[in-house]
């Protein structure tokens, strides 16, 4: 197994380099440059007061120059320094907003897994029931209705309305002066829209899933077979069949990681949540170039990460897999 994992991590570095030159020419393709901001909103700017400034940036230089430039200084770990009037070094501005994101995340991630596999379970076993039926309803509701539209639904009606829940930013003004409970609780209270409105989408698509694996899974002999033997229900369904429908259900689950992080540039944005997300917003509008590409290089990694851990996972849910050294 180990050996395995070290092959695909070698294997992952190519295919890393091809992403960020995708992603890097990509971005430079796209019209517009970071000396627009600084100099266009200047009337008393010149041709030459623009030209310096590319030339600071190195965006004088080819692409590929750029490029290459950018990825000698990743291979130190070096992001370079922001394009935004700051000058901050990339890896201090993204280290110091990607917890957060990795946290809504993990319990976005968490909440789907409580959630959606005991869902498709119970509506595999109770198959055309009234829950089958209203966990269908669910599913489309859930695919159908746009994050950003759910979310600014969930703030006015418990935010404006009702008042329950905070709407923005992570922790309150007062936030040092209270209590560890108390913290704890102004806490969950401001991450428990933004970790709703992230998981909605992943508990509809993922309970159907293990639903229709379930119904594939129980239609097989072995099923027929452990019946025939007396056992009961609870022990057919999670001891027998569950393991094997979670097979398909780990790959979704692997491809959901990158989803979640897309996700965080809607959620982190209407939430006024300063993580990653927000932070990769902000670099666009304002074509930070270094922050871009760094923000990429993290979500490509996890990206990669999520497709490893899935493999993995195979091995654990059905010990028949055996990974070739």
């Amino acid at each position: 197994m180990l050996t395995y994992i070290l092959k695909r991590i070698l294997a992952a570095i190519p295919l890393l380099v091809g992403i960020t030159l995708i992603s890097f020419v990509v971005m430079h393709l796209a019209p517009g440059e970071p000396t627009d901001l600084l100099v266009d909103l200047n009337p008393k700017a010149s041709v030459q007061a623009r030209e310096q400034i590319r030339k600071l940036y190195g965006l004088d230089q080819p692409v590929h120059i750029q490029y290459w430039n950018w990825l000698k200084r990743l291979l130190q770990l070096d992001f370079g320094r922001s394009f935004a009037p700051d000058r901050r070094v990339v890896f201090d501005k993204i280290t110091e907003r990607l917890p957060i994101t990795l946290w809504i995340n993990f319990l976005s991630l968490l909440l789907i897994l409580i959630v959606a596999i005991p869902i498709g379970v119970f509506s595999a076993a109770n198959q055309n029931s009234l829950f089958d039926r209203c966990s269908t309803v669910f599913v489309f509701i859930g695919f159908a209705t746009p994050t950003f539209w759910l979310a600014l639904l969930l703030m006015l009606l418990f935010g404006v309305k009702l008042g329950w829940l905070p709407i923005s930013g992570v922790r309150s003004l007062d936030y040092a002066l209270l209590s560890p409970w108390a913290k704890f609780g102004d806490l969950a209270g401001h991450l428990t829209l933004p970790v709703l409105v992230s998981a909605f989408g992943g508990l509809a698509g993922l309970s159907r899933y293990t639903r229709a694996s379930m119904l594939e899974v129980m239609r097989q002999d072995y099923i027929t077979a452990a019946r025939a033997k007396g056992l009961g229900q609870r022990t057919v369904l999670y001891k027998h069949a569950l393991r094997n429908a979670l097979l398909p259900v780990i790959t979704i689950l692997g491809l959901s990681i990158p989803a979640l992080v897309g996700g965080s540039v809607i959620f982190e944005t209407i939430f006024a949540i300063p993580g990653m997300g927000q932070l990769f917003y902000q670099s666009v509008m304002s074509r930070d170039y270094p922050v871009i590409m760094g923000i990429l290089v993290i979500g490509a990694v996890l990206t990669l990460f999520g497709n490893l851990l899935a493999d993995v996972s195979y091995a654990l849910a059905d010990p028949r897999i055996k990974y070739q050294k």
